[in-house]
């Protein structure tokens, strides 16, 4: 069977296919491709070619450039495509329903990891090896930072320049199928964040291409990706077919798409609600749950709106503020977008606990309030009567509020007793809203988790190096502190160190967050959940937190947090019995008892 090759390059007036037998080394053959209307151009190979190693050559220049819709990019973004049967993948999942057995990612627990840092290899097969550990952790989905191919060997993956291509030194595409395999083995779905609002600075062709790209808006990298200007339908389209790729042939159960609020586009029908809908349609085909998680900054729940209803579409968001709250109160720090969450009048909150109140019981502090990192009034009130609080993502840590601290210390480094995690684990997972640790989180890592590069281009590299020293240099850190990103060190830093597991100390932190998994499965074990029947009181004197939450189908709770160190007698009306506790507690008189810093679960009386 013959194979054809296309490729959407409306700009140049001429172009070239250059071609050779995949991993063969010939010399490659260069020859024309043949105009096919829209700017699109195409090529017939000739029968029994193979699998090719291919660019396209445009208006004669050199060098070749890869395909904007290469499947891989073996050893560099900068050289040659190869073509990948993804059919050819030996798939044993055949009986795979989605996450949680077909109920799909809302309230399941979220695990993130880099796969680069996640084991020393830095591969998806020695990922396969410690994803035992997340199943007896109790992990629904494993959420899987960009696997977009991008230069040289070492970085978050946000700089990705190949959207269809898996990284070649994690393990290409096949590496990733055979990842995908193994966690549905074990029922574990998978989430693959990937990243729609901008490409990364080196290996970056597109717009050698066609109008990629529009100068009408833009972003912190620049111009805006074009979704609503001239050429945007076959932009949309490309975003959208490699959207399909992901969940059709790798058998990706979740995307999470990287900072949405920077997709412009000001067409009648945006992007995200476009894709939404083409989501449910694939779904529906496919016969298995298929869920997008947004990133948002805008705190508000039109993202995840029904599109019928005039909204994004979007299954859930990240909630950014569920994590400050809980950072301020735990650590105390109050620098930067940290500072309303230490409390400021007109906020909701004058205290750190007050504000942590609120966002546990409203969903963001910013629901139209002033933000004073921002300037201005910032986001919507939530509905917290009908809004499945399952909608909000809500989390402790994730790869960026650690990896974009100068050092990338853990909140494990930055409280002053581990109490005072396993408190803000308490609260979180125990939550209405949808669970996500960030790796290495359940037994409190002692490794940082840094910001590391390796671009080959000098002026990059040094550009990236001296604006993070000088992003942290006005924070009060000096140069020498901030680690350099390109230094192959600063990466294997922050490489988890899986010895610890078996560490006294670690080993109590990964079996409280288990069992704080294995709890929220019997205390929320299914269906919408609102923020309506949570109420929380604090009492600022004792430095404690109780949070009630009486779900609809099950049987009421409250999780009791004790910040400051000796035993207290925490007021909880209606307390029964201790399900689960961070040291001793006991329960008597309404009232229970227990050792700060920590926190205790305790059932309640209908």
């Amino acid at each position: 069977m013959s194979r054809v090759v296309e490729v959407w390059a409306p700009l140049p007036e001429r172009v070239e296919l250059e071609w050779a037998p995949a991993g063969s080394g010939e010399d490659p053959r260069r020859e024309p491709m043949t105009p096919a209307g829209d700017g699109w151009w195409r090529h017939e190979l000739p029968e029994g070619s193979g699998e090719v190693d291919y660019a396209f050559v445009l208006d004669g220049e050199d060098p070749p450039l890869p395909d904007p819709r290469s499947a891989w990019q073996p050893g560099t973004v900068h050289g040659p495509s190869r073509t990948v049967d993804t059919g050819a993948f030996p798939w044993t999942d055949d009986a795979w329903r989605g996450p949680r057995e077909g109920a799909g990612s809302l309230g399941a627990v979220f695990y993130e990891l880099h796969v680069g840092t996640f084991t020393a290899e830095g591969t998806f097969d020695a990922a396969v090896a410690r994803l035992d550990h997340l199943a007896a952790l109790g992990v629904d989905v494993v959420e899987v930072m960009p696997v977009a191919a991008f230069p040289t060997d070492r970085g978050w993956g946000y700089d990705g320049v190949g959207l269809y291509a898996v990284q070649d030194s994690t393990g290409g595409p096949a590496g990733f199928a055979r990842f995908v395999d193994a966690c549905h083995a074990r029922g574990l779905g998978v989430c693959l964040d990937v990243v729609h609002n901008h490409l990364g600075a080196s290996g970056n062709y597109l717009a050698r291409f066609g109008p990629y790209f529009t100068q009408a808006h833009e972003t912190p990298w620049g111009p805006a990706v074009n979704l609503d200007h001239d050429g945007s339908d076959v932009v949309r389209a490309f975003l959208l077919d490699g959207v399909r790729r992901w969940f059709r042939d790798f058998h990706v159960d979740v995307l999470r798409l990287d900072a949405v609020h920077e997709l412009k586009d000001d067409s009648p029908r945006h992007y995200l609600a476009e894709l939404s809908d083409e989501v449910a349609a694939l779904a529906a085909e496919l016969g298995r749950p298929l869920d997008l998680v947004a990133e948002s900054d805008l705190n508000d729940t039109v993202m995840v709106t029904p599109t019928a209803d005039g909204g994004r579409g979007m299954t859930a968001q990240w909630d950014d503020d569920v994590h400050h709250a809980l950072h301020v109160t735990l650590t105390g720090e109050t620098q930067g977008y940290y500072t309303d969450f230490g409390g400021t009048p007109g906020s909701g909150g004058t205290t750190p606990l007050a504000v942590l109140a609120k966002v546990l019981t409203r969903g963001f502090l910013h629901d139209g309030t002033y933000s004073s990192f921002r300037g201005r009034d910032w986001g919507a009130p939530v509905d917290t009567a009908t809004l499945d609080a399952r909608r909000l993502l809500g989390y402790l840590q994730t790869h960026d509020q650690v990896g974009n601290r100068a050092t990338g210390e853990r909140i494990s480094a930055l409280v002053t007793d581990p109490g005072l995690q396993a408190a803000g684990a308490a609260l979180y997972l125990l939550a209405p809203t949808t669970p996500m640790l960030f790796m290495g989180e359940e037994w409190a890592a002692s490794t940082p988790w840094q910001f590391f590069t390796s671009f080959a281009e000098d002026w990059l590299a040094d550009a990236v190096r001296e604006g993070r020293r000088a992003e942290f240099g006005g924070h009060g850190w000096s140069a020498d502190e901030v680690p350099d990103p390109q230094d192959p060190a600063t990466r294997d830093r922050s490489v988890l160190d899986w010895s610890e597991v078996e560490d006294a100390d670690h080993a109590r932190m990964l079996r409280w967050y288990a069992d704080l998994i294995g709890l929220r499965t019997r205390l929320l074990p299914g269906g919408p959940t609102r923020l309506d029947d949570v109420t929380v009181a604090v009492d600022e004197g004792a430095r404690t937190l109780v949070l009630r939450h009486a779900p609809a189908d099950s049987a009421p709770y409250a999780v009791v947090v004790a910040l400051d160190e000796g035993r207290l007698d925490v007021p909880v009306p209606g307390a029964a019995d201790v399900l689960l506790a961070w040291g001793e507690a006991s329960v008597a008189d309404g009232a229970v008892t227990l050792d700060g810093p920590g926190a205790a679960v305790v059932s309640l009386t209908p």
